[in-house]
């Protein structure tokens, strides 16, 4: 199966074709010649299987390949970090065509998202909040929109979300698509379906072989020591394989603690939290993605919109606070049909929490196994070398040799002359 052989265009497919995506996942499979046909699509599917181009792809191609810059497709999203990823991955998959997208997102100035919408955009991809507040200024004009997307709806419901959605379907035209995508399927999302979408196709896609949580994701879980965590961190953070790394903490003080913890060790480590002003998240999730830092330390809310393909390990320093946040988090690896790894460590006091999760997702590990650094199953289970500690070695510095000074320069000048002086000889110019 190929996305030309479900109806995309073939400069689209050339778009992706250039980066070497050229084969659909299940979820884009089955929700793109609906949404093509113009179907209101309710898609459920694991975090990490496609959705963005199951939607995406669909839209830019009703659009047009020159279409006429009037906003005429909305993409609403939780966060800031997804808004951005979900535009660039749309303009990837536009770029051999005059479709403009543009993000909107709160935390950043106004001044440049408005010279975007003023330059034109056929495609908007915003967060509740700030697409609201342009709205109420009359600064963006949603008349002509004839697609909506909710994209990680359930997040959006567990954010408080819900009235700014509920806010938009009722700003927008009565008269147009829409698709809803979401990773869980509460009562509250499904009550929205009913009552703003039109006879909706329900798409459900998992593996055969897969139960709640993903099959390509290898779950560990351990009860862990907190005096003991950052050092088995270390030790992980070793292991073979190990590419790009995400880990999880509970608050914004700890993120930015343990990240300075593993710089300090000798990791290329980068925080991620919403005190931190918007530039600077940009900045860590740029460097993240780009590869010049592996590890990515960073709170639940900032991390949401994490969407990178090459994530090979995820670490839950603690338990997240039920079921959804679990799936939600280990989600950021195991994409694209690759393998990941998730890591759980399990306080004491969070047995209750973790034994709840384990229930519900049916893991099968109610009681993790006690796990301390030098504890050789760590080694094992993760395939982490023999011997390894949790900092990395620092590298001896060379040992220049230094330069002489002028002084040392003139010595041997000065002794030759007072050599030849008492000699009789003449003196060297």
């Amino acid at each position: 199966m190929t996305f030309r052989d479900l109806g995309i265009d073939d400069d689209i497919c050339q778009a992706l074709e250039s980066v070497s995506i050229t084969a659909p996942f299940p979820i884009q499979e089955q929700a793109i010649p609906l949404a093509l046909a113009g179907t209101d699509v309710i898609g459920q599917a694991k975090t990490g299987t496609g959705k963005t181009f199951g939607f995406g792809l669909p839209i830019l191609q009703k659009l047009g390949p020159n279409p006429e810059h009037l906003p005429r497709a909305l993409i609403v999203v939780p966060t800031r970090e997804l808004a951005l990823q979900v535009t660039e991955d749309l303009r990837l998959a536009a770029k051999n065509r005059t479709t403009r997208v543009v993000e909107i997102y709160g935390g950043k100035s106004y001044e440049g998202q408005l010279a975007e919408l003023t330059k034109g955009a056929d495609l908007v991809v915003g967060t509740p909040g700030r697409l609201i507040d342009l709205h109420n200024q009359k600064l963006i004009d949603f008349t002509a929109i004839n697609y909506l997307v909710l994209d990680e709806a359930d997040r959006m419901l567990d954010l408080g979300f819900l009235p700014d959605i509920e806010k938009i379907f009722s700003i927008l035209p009565k008269q147009k698509q829409t698709l809803m995508f979401s990773a869980t399927m509460p009562s509250e999302i499904l009550s929205l379906t009913r009552r703003y979408q039109e006879r909706p196709i329900h798409i459900r896609v998992s593996d055969p072989d897969e139960g709640k949580t993903k099959a390509d994701i290898k779950q560990v879980v351990y009860r862990a020591h907190s005096l003991d965590k950052d050092e088995v961190v270390g030790r992980i953070l070793q292991a073979e394989g190990r590419g790009k790394t995400v880990i999880f903490v509970k608050t914004k003080r700890l993120c930015s603690k343990l990240a300075d913890e593993l710089i300090e060790r000798g990791f290329k480590a980068a925080p991620l939290h919403g005190d931190m002003a918007q530039t600077a998240r940009e900045r860590s999730m740029a460097s993240f993605r780009e590869g010049k830092k592996d590890v990515l330390v960073a709170t639940e809310v900032a991390a949401r919109g994490i969407d990178v393909d090459d994530v090979t390990h995820v670490i839950n320093y603690s338990v997240p606070e039920d079921e959804k946040a679990y799936l939600h988090r280990t989600g950021r690896t195991g994409r694209a049909g690759k393998l990941g790894v998730a890591v759980t460590f399990v306080d004491w006091e969070d047995m209750t929490r973790w034994q709840n999760i384990n229930k519900e997702l049916e893991l099968g590990i109610p009681e993790p196994t006690e796990t301390y650094s030098s504890s050789p199953h760590l080694f094992s289970d993760l395939s982490i070398p023999e011997g390894t500690k949790g900092r990395l070695k620092k590298a001896k510095p060379v040992q220049e040799k230094p330069q002489p000074t002028k002084a040392e320069v003139a010595r041997p000048k000065t002794r030759q002359r007072r050599r030849n002086y008492r000699s009789g000889s003449k003196p060297e110019a």
